[in-house]
């Protein structure tokens, strides 16, 4: 074998090996959010976890009953959402949830994942 040719097997061995190294795995969290609105509601959840898309998240009522729930997955981490009902930006109601002012001096919803 020529030096330039081992040079280049010797390159691609450590290409391979930089490929095959393991990637972290970063446990992530499957989060219930409920909030109660009127029966036969539009309402979606947004947030810093969606790029604050409006309309990505959907909540379903399942029961018929106002009851409004979605799951999501995250990673650890604090993340500010809203409800949007019927195109109305809402905080969660739930008291145990933090609120923080936003850039638009209103508030929202803050949920930390541990």
């Amino acid at each position: 074998m020529t030096l330039n040719a081992k040079a280049k097997n010797e390159g691609a061995v450590a290409k391979k090996a930089k490929c095959a190294a393991p990637k972290e795995t970063v446990s992530k969290k499957r989060i219930v959010l409920s909030v109660k609105a009127e029966p036969g509601s539009t309402v979606y959840v947004s947030g810093s976890f969606n790029e604050w898309d409006a309309t990505e998240k959907k909540l379903v009522d399942k029961r018929g009953d106002g009851v409004f729930t979605t799951t999501l997955t995250l990673p650890p981490g604090i993340y500010e959402y809203k409800f949007v009902i019927n195109g109305i930006w809402t905080l969660d109601p739930d008291p145990d949830r933090d609120w923080t002012q936003n850039g638009l001096g209103t508030l929202n919803s803050v949920l930390r994942v541990g």
